[in-house]
């Protein structure tokens, strides 16, 4: 018998809150009911003037949840 966490480093799953979000994030990621989503304030490209976008942390993506989702 495995555990979750077996289970998730199998699959590559990761438990949601087990990465630290940014601020656009509406949810933390892997949690289901969520996705991935360009940064609506950089456009994706992860920069806003000459830095890092403080939205997203420089990745360019959002967390957000789905529709019926979180």
């Amino acid at each position: 018998m495995t555990n979750a966490s077996e289970e998730n480093k199998a699959t590559g799953a990761e438990q949601p809150g087990t990465q630290p979000m940014n601020p656009g994030d509406e949810v933390p990621a892997g949690t289901p009911g969520s996705g991935e989503n360009i940064c609506p304030d950089c456009g994706g490209s992860g920069r806003r003037e000459n830095a890092a976008c403080p939205t997203c942390g420089g990745t360019g993506i959002v967390i957000e949840a789905v529709s019926g989702g979180a």
